[in-house]
């Protein structure tokens, strides 16, 4: 009956005699498994092997039962569109991980954490050890600039440069270098500065200069602004004074009609003041001075065309060409006597004068207007003709300084030479020049 009762016995509930194997291996299996799961845990960071891209992210091989995923916005700190933008298949790579998901345990991985934490531990070295690093502004935002240093780090509006910087914008996309200041882990702060990065080069290169800068060497400087009296020339963490006299051998009104912002001249130093640090620069001085010239392109009995640029009590100073004045004596005006140059001439007037005499080493030339009019009505000279000296005439003519003048300057303070045994359209014999 027994042996009945066990033939009739429903087969699937027999049970086969090699069942007991089989379970015994797949449990060794299973527990092998766990145990390789157990060897990667939550907050560790290992490295793995790209094996997969999507859209959404990456699978990456960590040696666990199954791949990981790295979701698309844990890839990176910075904005990613792709995981091609970061990672390739087949890439080793460091991820963190994060945990196990799910009742299937998917193992969840950050590429991103990983790259923050080494980040971490890198930009606090970096501040202990006071050390400068390159960084890229991915981002502009109120109050400062965002960089990449292997996360969002911070650079405060007042960290950005020496001064204060109205508009940020021109720094996006651009590698600065700077110091890490400040870090709170917990907080995810990272606070970068240029500003002291700038400080530190400019008290490196100010020393070195004045350690070596004497008068009357050449420089190359950076034109750094530019003021109604002059500029001010970045000679490499000092800057120099170039005054509008010491520019051009002509006369300018402003700086900008001979140099503008951010270009690059030479200049001479011409004074300094060690004790407080003042240098005075000049950019004519490396320039042609047109007097040492003058006698090749002016002789006697030429007439030339010119512009009045200023009157004195002796007579009027005519401009032949930027650099080049001569003066017309008081008695040299006209045919007739007049009491003052204002009867005949004012500033701005093109007029046509006769070259006298040419003195270069003094830097003088002696002019008539009279003469030159004597010619031009008997028809001996024919205005405008080829091969005649004109100067350029500006539209608005304005009477300069005195301090502008650099040739053919004479004082004003002058004797009229009417009846004093002085040759006609001498100028006075005791008169200083620039």
């Amino acid at each position: 009956m027994d042996d009945r009762h066990d033939e009739e016995r429903d087969p699937m509930t027999q049970q086969d005699p090699h069942q007991g194997d089989a379970d015994h291996e797949m449990g060794m299996e299973e527990s092998m498994s766990y145990a390789m799961l157990e060897e990667v845990h939550p907050g560790e960071i290992v490295e793995g092997k790209v094996v997969h891209i999507s859209n959404d992210g990456v699978l990456v091989d960590v040696g666990a039962k199954s791949e990981g995923i790295i979701h698309l916005q844990d890839l990176s700190h910075r904005r990613v569109e792709r995981p091609e933008d970061v990672v390739s298949l087949g890439d080793t790579i460091r991820v963190y991980v994060v945990s196990y998901e799910g009742e299937e345990g998917i193992l969840r991985l950050s590429k991103r954490r990983a790259d923050e934490q080494e980040a971490w531990t890198r930009l606090e070295s970096l501040m202990n050890e006071g050390e400068v690093i390159e960084a890229t502004v991915t981002e502009v935002v109120k109050g400062g600039l965002v960089v990449d240093v292997g996360l969002r780090g911070f650079v405060p509006a007042s960290h950005v440069a020496k001064g204060f910087v109205n508009d940020l914008n021109p720094f996006l996309g651009q590698t600065v270098r700077v110091r890490v200041i400040e870090i709170d882990r917990n907080k995810r702060r990272a606070i970068l500065s240029r500003k002291r990065v700038l400080e530190e080069e400019s008290r490196v290169s100010h020393d070195a200069l004045w350690s070596n800068i004497e008068e009357g060497q050449v420089r190359s400087g950076t034109v750094k602004s530019l003021t109604d009296f002059g500029a001010f020339i970045d000679l490499g963490g000092v800057d120099g004074l170039l005054h509008i006299s010491e520019m051009s051998w002509g006369r300018i009104k402003h700086p900008s009609e001979i140099i503008k912002v951010g270009e690059v001249i030479s200049v001479k130093v011409l004074r300094l003041d060690r004790e407080k640090e003042k240098i005075s620069l000049g950019l004519r001085q490396v320039r042609p001075n047109p007097w040492d010239t003058v006698a090749e392109r002016y002789v006697p009995e030429q007439i030339c065309r010119g512009k009045v640029v200023r009157l004195a009590a002796f007579g009027a100073f005519v401009e032949l060409e930027p650099g080049i004045d001569g003066l017309v004596h008081i008695s040299q005006l006209a045919d007739r006597r007049i009491q003052v140059p204002a009867e005949e001439v004012t500033v701005g007037d093109s007029i046509y004068v006769k070259v006298l005499y040419v003195d270069p080493e003094q830097r003088r030339i002696s002019l008539s207007k009279h003469q030159a009019d004597v010619d031009i009505i008997a028809g001996d000279f024919v205005p405008d003709q080829e091969g005649e000296h004109t100067a350029e005439l500006g539209e608005d003519a304005e009477e300069p300084r005195l301090n502008a003048y650099h040739a053919g300057d004479w004082e004003d303070e002058q004797p009229e030479l009417a009846d004093e045994g002085e040759e006609e359209g001498d100028a006075p014999s005791d008169s200083p020049h620039s």
